[in-house]
C-alpha cells in the first residue's frame, strides 16, 4: 500500500466520562506517528448516562479529527462497534476500548502489518493486569472451548482490539445478524490475518462494563452463533439415556422371570433417575429455545441500532437516525 491513507479508530464508550479526555490525548499522540497518513477517531456513545457525551462534544469542537455518534440507548458493545464500522471512512478501521486497558500506541504497529498485506490484525493479550484470577481463568477456558465447539478458527487471547482493512469492514457489513459475536464474525471472514502481542493495562478509572451476566451472554452468543453442537449434544444425551433405560428395563425383566429378584426396591434411586431424565429434557428444551429465540430475533428485521445524534448527521447502513 502506497500513498496517503486514512485510518479510522472506532471507540465505543459507555459512561466513560472519567477517561475520555485522557484517552483522546494519548490516542492523538500515538496516531501522530502514522508517517504522514491521516486519521479520524470515531467515538460511539452507547447511551451513556453521565457526562460522556458533553465531554465528547467539547473534544470534537477542538479537534477536527474527532467524529461523534450517539446511539438512542444502550445497545451493547458489539452493536456500538458495528455502528462505528458503519460510520468510519478509513482505509483501515481499528476498534479499541476507551478505558486505556489497550494501548493506542500499538495501532502504529498494526497499521504497519496492514501495509505489509494483512487484512485483519489482532492484538493478543500476553498479560492482563488489573483483572481477577477468575476472569482470567474463565476467559482462557472459554476461548479454548469455543475453538473446539465451532468450525471457525477464532484466535485465543484476543478481544475487541483489532484492525480491519476496508475490504474486511465491507465484508463484515454484509453480515446483518442481531446476535453479534464480532470476534467470531471477524474470524469467519477468513482474510489474511496477523497477531500482535501486548500487555494489557489496568483500567484507568471506573469499573468494568462487562459484569458476569454480560460475560455469560457474550459466551452464549459465541457458542450459539457459530455452532450447532449443543443440539447434537442434546441428541446424543437422548440416545444415551434411552439406551440406558432400555437396558435397565430388559435387565429387570430378565431378573424377574429368572427369580434373581422377586420384589422391586430402591425407590430413592428411581427418584434420582427420574430427576436426572427431567433435567436432561429441560436442558434439551433450553438449547432448542435458545436457537428458536435467535431465529425470532432475526426474522423481526429490526435495525441493529438507532442513532440519536451525530457530529454530521450522516445516516448509516445498519442503523437509522432516530
Amino acid at each position: 500500500m502506497s500513498g496517503r491513507a486514512l485510518h479510522s479508530v472506532v471507540v465505543p464508550v459507555f459512561n466513560e466520562a472519567e477517561s475520555v479526555d485522557a484517552f483522546h490525548a494519548r490516542c492523538t499522540a500515538a496516531l501522530a506517528d502514522l508517517q504522514g497518513d491521516d486519521y479520524e477517531i470515531v467515538f460511539v456513545d452507547d447511551g451513556s448516562r453521565d457526562a460522556t457525551w458533553d465531554l465528547l462534544q467539547r473534544i470534537a469542537q477542538d479537534d477536527s479529527h474527532v467524529r461523534l455518534v450517539r446511539l438512542s440507548r444502550n445497545f451493547g458493545q458489539p452493536i456500538a462497534t458495528t455502528a462505528g464500522y458503519d460510520f468510519s471512512r478509513g482505509d483501515t478501521v481499528t476498534t479499541i476500548d476507551g478505558d486505556l486497558q489497550d494501548p493506542p500506541e500499538l495501532i502504529v504497529e498494526m497499521v504497519r502489518r496492514w501495509r505489509e498485506g494483512a487484512e485483519i490484525v489482532y492484538a493478543a493479550r500476553r498479560k492482563r493486569d488489573g483483572e481477577t484470577a477468575f476472569k482470567k481463568a474463565s476467559s482462557v477456558a472459554y476461548t479454548r472451548l469455543l475453538r473446539r465447539m465451532t468450525d471457525v478458527d477464532i484466535p485465543v487471547d484476543v478481544g475487541d482490539f483489532r484492525l480491519l482493512s476496508r475490504k474486511a469492514v465491507d465484508a463484515l457489513g454484509q453480515m446483518p445478524e442481531q446476535s453479534r459475536y464480532l470476534r467470531g464474525m471477524v474470524a469467519w471472514l477468513g482474510f489474511r490475518s496477523e497477531i500482535v502481542g501486548f500487555d494489557r493495562e489496568p483500567r484507568l478509572t471506573g469499573t468494568t462494563k462487562y459484569p458476569l451476566g454480560k460475560m455469560m451472554k457474550l459466551a452464549a452468543d459465541g457458542v450459539l452463533s457459530f455452532s450447532v453442537r449443543p443440539l447434537r449434544i442434546a441428541t446424543w444425551l437422548g440416545v444415551v439415556t434411552s439406551a440406558a433405560a432400555f437396558i435397565g428395563v430388559a435387565t429387570i425383566i430378565v431378573f424377574r422371570f429368572t427369580g434373581i429378584i422377586t420384589t422391586v426396591r430402591g425407590w430413592s434411586s428411581i427418584v434420582v433417575l427420574v430427576l436426572m431424565l427431567f433435567g436432561i429434557q429441560l436442558l434439551t428444551i433450553g438449547a432448542l429455545g435458545e436457537y428458536m429465540g435467535r431465529i425470532y430475533t432475526e426474522v423481526r428485521r429490526r435495525p441493529l441500532y438507532l442513532v440519536a445524534e451525530t457530529s454530521e448527521r450522516v445516516p448509516s447502513a445498519s442503523g437509522r437516525l432516530a
